[in-house]
């Protein structure tokens, strides 16, 4: 490479980082969640908090000097570097111009870049899915060290959040489908270190949930999410009045004043404080949960299906920002003071962000590019010299279903766990385009689509 090249990769590399994490500096401080105290207390507090990965909250511990700013140029890095990778090994790798462009793009018209800008694990979604998906579909593009990278981006992407250990153990199990239907497309090479980097996911979390706690153990709450997707749907109420009165549920007692919102039921002030909140009602959310899955198979599965539907709709940027989140304000006041002055004077904690114009302008898109998936795979895998793009856009659109799918069965739909993973359409989307101009221009005249596009 030139020195002219690694000056344009420099500049290029710069300007996507400052693009990504663009909406916190504009917001003068990193974007805060309701989420993101319960994943920064446990290490301090030497416990776990219901659905909060501790793999994810260390980060946040490493990075809370100078207010936070490190975790965001680790995940705006990591952005970076996995989607230079991809665009490589689709034949759209050493054009920083180009790179560049995509980036800002994507950073305009999907939510990416407040996926990079929040204190929040959902950016490791996507990139989870990237790596995999390099690893199992592209690894003659990739050197050895770039394969081990890549598979421990995998386990920490999947050590961050259950539902992205879930998303990326289906995406594995498909490759093995995959494989025994056409052995060809996915060498059996491939499959163990995507399955090894599953494996340490699994390990990172258990090391570090002992680690902060002293015992070894999943992180909990899992079976809270389910219970709330039942609630939702009329389950609950149903599996009450089939079971009351039972002594040994103390729901039975408050049936009549169950919200029929999730999270009033568990955000709110009502029946869940009085009875005990999670320590309360763990055995009891539990016990209904397992029960109403034998008991209602047919109501379970419309259930499902309907959220599963409604999730893949539900892709709305900013999603919890706001400047009411007590809970992390609280956190970082008790374990990163340094951090408080910062943070009192940014933008969202002034109540000055609004997300209405970026999802009328990013909604339709995300669902624009979803849509184009399936077709952009069912032309590209006709093709040869399109199959690669095949693959990608059909991975995607499998990552994206297998996420609705996950939520729709763990948990209720909800606007985060769409944006989380949207973008990648839209990433899919464009790179299919860039190929296609390229090959028409080219075909069509002396100009070379290199010419034409960023270099």
């Amino acid at each position: 490479m030139h020195l002219s090249d690694r000056s344009k990769w420099a500049l290029a590399i710069v300007a996507c980082a400052f693009i990504l994490i663009a909406p916190a500096i504009w917001n003068g401080f990193p974007l805060l969640q309701y989420d993101t105290g319960g994943y920064l207390a446990p290490w301090f507090e030497h416990r776990l908090e219901i659905n909060r990965s501790v793999p994810y909250g260390l980060l946040l511990v490493a990075g809370g000097w100078w207010n936070f700013w490190p975790v965001l140029v680790v995940q705006a890095g990591l952005t970076i570097w996995v989607m230079a990778l991809t665009l490589r090994a689709h034949g759209l790798g050493n054009r920083p111009g180009l790179f560049t462009a995509m980036i800002a793009a994507l950073s305009i018209f999907t939510t990416l870049p407040f996926l990079t800008t929040i204190l929040l694990t959902d950016i490791f979604a996507g990139l989870g899915v990237l790596a995999l998906y390099l690893l199992l579909l592209r690894d003659d593009a990739l050197t050895r060290g770039e394969r081990i990278a890549l598979a421990l981006l995998v386990a920490t992407s999947a050590a961050t959040h259950s539902a992205t250990m879930a998303v990326l153990l289906g995406l594995a199990a498909a490759a093995a489908l995959i494989r025994l239907i056409d052995p060809a497309r996915i060498p059996i090479t491939r499959m163990p270190p995507a399955l090894a980097a599953l494996v340490l996911g699994f390990v990172m979390v258990f090391a570090a949930n002992g680690a902060v706690t002293g015992r070894i153990g999943w992180t909990p709450g899992g079976i809270a999410l389910t219970f709330g997707r039942m609630l939702e749907d009329g389950i609950v109420t149903k599996y009450l009045d089939d079971h009351c009165p039972d002594p040994s549920l103390k729901l039975c007692a408050h049936k009549t004043e169950l919200p029929a919102d999730a999270d009033d039921f568990f955000w709110g002030e009502g029946v869940f404080d009085t009875l005990g909140r999670f320590d309360g009602m763990r055995d009891e959310m539990r016990r209904i949960a397992l029960e109403s899955i034998v008991d209602y198979p047919l109501l379970q599965l419309q259930s499902v299906a309907g959220e599963t539907l409604k999730q893949l709709t539900l892709v709305d940027t900013g999603a919890g920002i706001v400047n009411w989140i007590w809970n992390s304000y609280h956190e970082i006041e008790a374990h990163v003071p340094s951090a408080v002055p910062a943070m009192k004077v940014a933008r969202q904690q002034q109540g000055t962000l609004s997300f209405t114009l970026i999802n009328d302008v990013q909604r339709p898109i995300a669902w624009l590019s979803m849509a184009l998936l399936p077709l952009i795979a069912f032309a590209a895998l006709r093709r040869a010299r399109f199959n690669d793009i095949g693959e990608f856009a059909a991975c995607m659109a499998l990552a994206i279903l297998g996420n609705a799918l996950v939520f729709g069965i763990f948990a209720t739909a909800h606007n985060r766990y769409g944006a989380r993973i949207v973008w990648l359409a839209a990433f899919a989307a464009a790179v299919a385009l860039v190929r296609l101009y390229e090959r028409r221009a080219t075909a069509a005249g002396p100009v070379a689509a290199r010419d034409i596009l960023p270099a």
